[in-house]
């Protein structure tokens, strides 16, 4: 009995790690998000494929730990890494009373590594990840997470900064931000990352609170020493402090 929960990456396949390929070739079964499903399909040699819509991720969760217990070998796929805003946490709460159940996190790269990649190197020192959807987090929680990384000058990886129905929530974080950050701190956002249409651009803090942005969109904040070099955003580690680069 064998259920895999793995990190797809960003969407494209050259992005995978070759042990989710691996694992995901060894499965006879694959269920997920619809998009995630779609992502993977070219890599995928079995037959049986289980979807379940957004806001359905329990019986998604379900299906996938049902279908591992019956015998079949599952592949519970996400986008990014699986333990990040993934379904890899959810997995082991439903199989909890099945011991029987191997079930085995494939990591992946997570889109604030990926998206710093296109970017430089925007989170070479201590970072925050922080999510601004509030659909299971009060918004309260993250004005609270967010003040706290502003005030310890953390740089910020923002995940769901926006949506249809969330479309001021970079604004409202940003404003928050700006209660200690410098207006000048250097930003950037990077869209569909991996995939068509990949796109990225830096600006300022002051510029970001007024920048458009959905759920395909991952934004980075600079800490207070984040730079431009050559085009590309960058936060110093501190080497220079020790030497003349």
């Amino acid at each position: 009995m064998k259920l895999y929960v793995i990190g797809i990456g960003p969407g494209g396949g050259e992005d995978m790690t070759l042990r989710a390929v691996n694992a995901l070739k060894a499965c006879d079964t694959l269920v997920g998000y619809p998009v995630y499903v779609d992502l993977v399909k070219p890599l995928f040699e079995g037959e049986r494929v289980l979807t379940t819509p957004m806001k359905r991720e329990i019986e998604r969760c379900t299906m996938a730990v049902e279908q591992a217990l019956a015998g079949h070998t599952v592949a519970m796929v996400c986008s990014g890494d699986a333990g990040v805003y993934g379904m890899a946490g959810l997995i082991l709460e439903v199989a909890k009373g099945h011991p029987e159940l191997d079930v085995e996190i494939v990591p992946g790269v997570t889109a604030a590594l990926s998206g710093a990649a296109v970017l430089g190197a925007p989170l070479a020192h201590d970072f925050a990840v922080i999510s601004l959807s509030d659909l299971l987090t009060p918004w309260e929680t993250i004005a609270a997470r967010l003040r706290a990384a502003a005030q310890a000058d953390f740089a910020v990886c923002l995940y769901n900064p926006a949506s249809k129905k969330r479309a001021d929530y970079l604004h409202r974080a940003c404003e928050i931000l700006l209660e200690t950050k410098s207006p000048q701190t250097v930003c950037a956002i990077v869209r569909n990352i991996g995939r068509q249409g990949e796109s990225s651009r830096i600006l300022t803090l002051e510029q970001l609170s007024q920048t458009p942005a959905d759920m395909f969109t991952t934004v980075f904040i600079g800490n207070s020493m984040t730079k431009v070099i050559g085009g590309k955003m960058v936060t110093p580690r501190g080497y220079e402090a020790r030497g003349t680069l």
